[in-house]
C-alpha cells in the first residue's frame, strides 16, 4: 500500500478509534470562535509545578469503563474525582473550573487521554457531575495544576498517529514511520468497539523532543497526539 494511502487510512482510522470509545455523551461540537489558540504541540511542559495552567475542552466518560484498569493500572471507578490527560504525571491533583457556569472540581490524573483535537482532559463521570457536564457532553475549562504526583521532568513521550482495528495497516504504518524516524511501535487497546492498534512514533526523552516530533508528522498529515509513556 502506497505511503500516501497508509495515511489516509491513519487520519480516517483515528478519527473513528483514537478517541476508543472513551465518552458515551454526544458532546454538542464548540461554538465558532470559543476554542482557545492551541500551543505548539499538546499537553503539559517538560517540568510541572503547582500553578500551572491549560485552558480548553474537558469531556467525561463513564460507563462502560467503570470497572476497568485505567492507564496506571488501578481499577477506573466512575464515581470517584480522578481523569485522563495525555501529559501529566499519575497522581498530579488539578483543579478544574468550567468556565461556562464557574463551578469547580480537584481531580486526580491516573488515566492517558482524550484523544480528540483540542480537548485537553477526559473527565470521571462523578467529576463531570460536578461541573453540570453531564448533558452537554464537553465544556470550556481551566485546569490549574495543585501537586504533581512523580518527580518532575522523568518520564518519555512518543506521538500517537493513528490508530487500527486491524493490525496489518497498523504495521505498514509503523514500519514506514520507523525507517524514517528512527523508532515506531504498535500499542494494543482494548476499547469497548474492540481492538485497536494504536501506532506510536518514538520514545523521546523530553516533551519538546516529542512536540517536534509531531510537528514534523503532521506536515505529513498524519494526526498527532503528544503522550506521556506510562513506564
Amino acid at each position: 500500500m502506497p505511503y500516501r494511502t497508509i495515511c489516509l487510512c491513519a487520519l480516517f482510522t483515528v478519527l473513528v478509534g483514537s478517541a476508543c470509545g472513551r465518552r458515551q455523551t454526544v458532546a454538542r461540537p464548540p461554538a465558532a470562535g470559543r476554542l482557545p489558540t492551541p500551543a505548539a504541540g499538546n499537553g503539559a511542559p517538560e517540568t510541572v509545578r503547582p500553578g500551572y495552567t491549560e485552558h480548553g475542552y474537558a469531556s467525561w466518560y463513564g460507563d462502560p469503563y467503570h470497572g476497568r484498569r485505567a492507564a496506571n493500572g488501578e481499577i477506573y471507578d466512575k464515581n470517584k474525582l480522578t481523569a485522563a490527560h495525555l501529559t501529566l504525571p499519575f497522581g498530579t491533583r488539578t483543579k478544574v473550573t468550567n468556565l461556562e457556569n464557574d463551578r469547580s472540581v480537584e481531580v486526580r490524573i491516573n488515566d492517558r487521554g482524550p484523544f480528540v483535537k483540542g480537548r485537553i482532559i477526559d473527565l470521571s463521570q462523578e467529576a463531570a457531575r460536578e461541573l453540570r457536564l453531564i448533558g452537554p457532553g464537553t465544556a470550556l475549562v481551566r485546569l490549574e495544576v495543585l501537586s504533581v504526583g512523580a518527580t518532575p521532568g522523568t518520564g518519555s513521550y512518543a506521538v500517537q498517529v493513528g490508530a487500527f482495528r486491524e493490525r496489518a495497516p497498523a504495521e505498514r504504518l509503523q514500519q514506514s514511520l520507523r525507517a524514517r524516524y528512527g523508532g515506531a511501535f504498535l500499542e494494543p487497546y482494548e476499547s469497548t468497539e474492540g481492538l485497536f492498534y494504536r501506532v506510536r512514533v518514538g520514545p523521546k526523552s523530553s516533551v519538546l523532543e516529542a512536540r517536534r516530533l509531531a510537528t514534523q508528522l503532521g506536515s505529513e498529515n498524519l494526526p498527532t497526539f503528544v503522550v506521556r509513556l506510562n513506564h
